[in-house]
């Protein structure tokens, strides 16, 4: 009796032991370069986020999962422990960061991009200038001669909050001012509306999908007076490197995981060199501009000889 009592217990504590290794194991099955985890994405920046996630996992074993969604969305998530790490347009605020905080977690915040704002015409009106205080004014109220409308993506997405910011503004006013649900329907509906200002992040006109492809034929982007300036500038490249563009904005990886996982290892691929060459490429600015190998040669070889 007492040999069966010992071998009972001997096997519960087998059990024990195995179970905990095997709770352990799934705990730590996520490193930085694998194992599956889902990131949560400003929808306005989605392009961009879907190139590195395509070109991260053809170089490692991890799989990311994207779940666009409006920057008021993606945080809520990212309070509630849905997913532990997202791409935004903003850094998090003190309220935001004091709930990590109470959990005993301090969100890695990683600058990858800088991005834009545009403000986008259809072709078919041929002024493509636009002065960020007549925006303003009507976002306050005032008509504008230059435009009927302005319309944006989703009344909870960063291009909202980042115009009433600009605008000193909480609420967008209820007259001639149009939100739907994603860039896209901004796009189209701007296409094939004249007189009508769409406001969408730069990431969608650079890299638009296929379908999308005959609507942004037909609309232009507008270049931008800022406030008491004198001079327009387009959101390219160089004049976001030289913060000549007046809607700039950077772009962010928040990874609150609190351990080496996958947001750590994706959120170091953005700020690498491959990384920073893939936002290069999208339109963006990427933080580091990507170094050039130059090769100098003593000799040139003539092919002609």
């Amino acid at each position: 009796m007492v040999i069966y009592k010992y071998n009972y217990l001997l096997v519960l504590l087998t059990i024990t032991l195995v179970s905990c290794n095997f709770k352990k194991n799934k705990i730590i099955e996520q490193t930085m370069l694998e194992g599956e985890t889902t990131m949560l994405v400003d929808e306005t920046i989605t392009p961009i986020s879907e190139d590195l996630v395509e070109v991260f996992q053809s170089r490692y074993e991890g799989k990311i999962k994207i779940a666009s969604n409006s920057e008021t969305e993606v945080i809520q998530k990212l309070l509630k422990d849905t997913s532990q790490f997202a791409m935004l347009s903003r850094k998090l605020t003190f309220q935001e960061l004091n709930v990590f905080k109470n959990k005993k977690i301090t969100p890695k915040i990683t600058p990858i991009a800088i991005d834009a704002i545009a403000l986008i015409k259809s072709k078919n009106n041929k002024d493509t200038l636009i002065a960020l205080t007549d925006v303003i004014n009507f976002l306050k109220g005032q008509k504008s001669t230059q435009f009927k409308g302005l319309v944006f993506d989703n009344p909870n997405s960063s291009t909202v909050r980042y115009m009433l910011e600009r605008a000193g503004l909480k609420v967008l006013p209820d007259n001639d001012v149009y939100s739907f649900k994603t860039n896209n329907e901004v796009i189209k509906y701007v296409a094939e509306n004249d007189n009508m200002i769409g406001i969408v992040g730069l990431n969608f006109i650079y890299q638009p999908k296929q379908s999308m492809r005959q609507f942004i034929n037909k609309i232009n982007i507008l270049s931008v007076k800022d406030i008491n300036k004198s001079e327009y500038f387009s959101p390219n490249q160089n004049n976001l490197a030289e913060k000549k563009y007046p809607l700039a904005r950077d772009l962010f990886i928040i990874n609150c995981q609190g351990f080496p996982g996958l947001g750590m290892g994706f959120s170091a691929f953005a700020a690498s060199d491959v990384g920073q060459r893939i936002i290069l490429k999208s339109g963006l600015l990427p933080v580091n501009l990507p170094s050039r190998k130059i090769i100098v040669r003593k000799k040139i070889n003539n092919e002609n000889e």
